[in-house]
């Protein structure tokens, strides 16, 4: 298993990045520009976005916390051991809070006509607390590659 190693690492990396990249890019693009849009708009937006990040994200989050945990056990190094299973968590807790409070907010609006949105929209329009939960998923997809990132230059 050694000689895959550096594999494993790569592949690591790259999953962890990218989706800490697309997590990034919506905390600082898509929330502010869906938060600006009126209420049809959004929706529109959203389903659209929703439909084309459901099974890349989950894909590369999963990838990185199998492979964190995996590289906690192959790294030989303690110190890089040890930050490849932060990695791991850090994955982890990006797929709870998602599964828990971003998956199903989402599905709510996956489901709305945009063009019949309820009467009492106002009271159920889910964007703050939509973007309150991406931030904290955000910043744990950020270390999740950030621990990555440190533990492959204590191997270098």
């Amino acid at each position: 298993m050694q000689a895959y190693l550096p594999i494993l690492i790569a592949v690591a990396l790259l999953a962890s990045g990218i989706a800490a990249g697309v997590l990034l890019w919506s905390v600082m693009g898509g929330v502010p520009l869906l938060l600006s849009l009126p209420a049809e708009r959004y929706v529109e937006i959203h389903q659209f976005w929703g439909s084309r990040f459901d099974g890349l994200q989950p894909l590369l989050v999963s990838v990185t916390v199998v492979l964190g945990a995996l590289l906690a056990i192959l790294a030989p190094a303690r110190p890089a051991s040890a930050l490849f299973a932060v990695s791991a968590v850090a994955a982890l807790a990006v797929i709870i809070i998602s599964r828990f409070r971003n998956v199903p907010l989402k599905r709510k609006v996956m489901r709305l006509d945009a063009h019949n949105l309820p009467a009492d929209w106002e009271q159920l329009d889910p964007r703050r607390a939509w973007a309150a939960w991406n931030l904290a998923r955000t910043v744990c997809g950020v270390l999740a590659f950030t621990v990555n990132v440190a533990a492959v230059s204590l191997l270098i």
